[in-house]
C-alpha cells in the first residue's frame, strides 16, 4: 500500500484538496484528515497495484491547486519583490496585464506551467511519503517560478507601453486645446496602406513627412499614418471625418479619437466611401490640392 502525506496549515488549500478528494473518481483510495502539533494533514492511502498512476493523480490535483489557488498570491508576490517602486495601483494593473498575457495565449502557458508542476510534485512523491506543501512550493518549484517571472516581465513591459502611450495621448489633446483651429474640415479616407486626406473642396491634401516640422516625436510608430497624424496636428481641423472604406476600425484610428474627441466623426456610407469603396484608391476625380496653389 501507498500512503501520501500532505501537510500544510493553509485552511483554503485544505478545503480545496479535501473537495478534489471527495469529488474524484479514483479507485482504490480512502483518505483522513489528521491535526498534529505542527501541521494539519491530509493522508491518502492507495491499496491498487498502479503506484504510479495513483501518484500521478495526486500530483496533478497539487499543480491544479497552485495553479487555481495560489497563484494569483505568488504573482503579487513577484511584483511587490521586483518592482516595489511601482504604487499599489500600478501593481494591480500590472497584475491585470499578467492575467492578459496567460489569456492570450491560454493553452500555451497554461500546458507550460502544469506540465512543470506535476514533473515536479512526481518526482518529489515518488521518493517521499510526505510533503510539506508551503516549503515546497517555495523551495522546489525554481523552473514554475521562472515561468512566473517571465509572464511578470512581460506585464510590466505590456504597462509600460501602455503608460507611455497614455501621457502621449494626453500631451497631444494639451497642445490641441491650446491651439486655435486651422480649418474647418479634414476627410480622412483610411486605406491603412494608402490614406487619403481630403479638404473641405473635396481636394486632396498633401500629407507631410518633413521630419521638421512634426508636431510629435515618439517611439509608439503607426508607420505611415504617423505622417497622416502629423498633417492633422498642423491642420488643427474642427471637424474631422473618417470614411472607413474598409470598414475595420484599428488602433490608429482609435488613437485619432483619443486625441481629437469630439471633432472626430467616423463615416461609412456616404458619397465620399462609396467612391473610394467601388473604385478603391480613385484620385483621378481629385484635383490635387498643390496644384491649386
Amino acid at each position: 500500500m501507498k500512503s501520501i502525506c500532505i501537510k500544510t496549515n493553509n485552511a483554503s488549500a485544505l478545503s480545496y484538496l479535501l473537495d478534489e478528494l471527495y469529488f474524484s473518481e479514483l479507485k482504490f483510495v480512502c483518505f483522513s484528515q489528521n491535526e498534529f502539533k505542527n501541521y494539519k494533514n491530509i493522508i491518502i492511502h492507495y491499496y491498487g497495484h498502479d503506484e504510479d498512476n495513483f501518484i500521478q493523480n495526486v500530483s496533478n490535483m497539487l499543480s491544479y491547486f497552485v495553479i487555481d489557488e495560489l497563484e494569483e498570491y505568488l504573482l503579487k508576490n513577484i511584483i511587490h519583490q521586483n518592482y516595489f517602486y511601482f504604487d499599489s495601483i500600478e501593481k494591480k494593473k500590472i497584475l491585470d496585464f499578467c492575467f492578459d498575457v496567460c489569456s492570450d495565449d491560454f493553452t500555451m502557458y497554461f500546458n507550460k506551467k502544469f506540465s512543470c508542476l506535476s514533473s515536479s510534485f512526481y518526482s518529489y512523491l515518488k521518493e517521499h511519503k510526505s510533503i510539506v506543501l508551503t516549503g515546497f512550493i517555495y523551495f522546489r518549484l525554481k523552473k514554475y517560478f521562472e515561468i512566473l517571472d517571465d509572464i511578470v516581465d512581460e506585464a510590466v513591459n505590456n504597462f509600460i507601453i501602455e503608460k507611455e502611450y497614455l501621457e502621449f495621448i494626453s500631451l497631444l489633446k494639451l497642445y490641441i486645446g491650446s491651439q486655435p483651429a486651422k480649418s474647418d474640415v479634414v476627410h480622412f479616407v483610411y486605406f491603412k496602406d494608402n490614406p487619403i486626406l481630403l479638404d473641405e473642396d473635396m481636394c486632396r491634401i498633401s500629407i507631410t513627412d518633413d521630419f521638421y516640422e512634426a508636431k510629435y516625436l515618439s517611439d509608439i510608430s503607426f508607420s505611415k499614418n504617423d505622417y497622416v497624424l502629423n498633417t492633422l496636428l498642423n491642420l488643427l481641423p474642427k471637424k474631422i471625418y473618417i470614411h472607413l472604406v474598409e470598414h475595420s476600425i484599428d488602433d490608429f484610428l482609435n488613437t485619432l479619437v483619443l486625441i481629437f474627441e469630439n471633432r472626430v466623426e467616423i463615416c461609412t456610407d456616404c458619397n465620399i466611401c462609396s467612391l473610394y469603396e467601388n473604385h478603391g484608391n480613385v484620385i483621378g476625380n481629385y484635383n490635387d490640392k498643390k496644384s491649386h496653389k
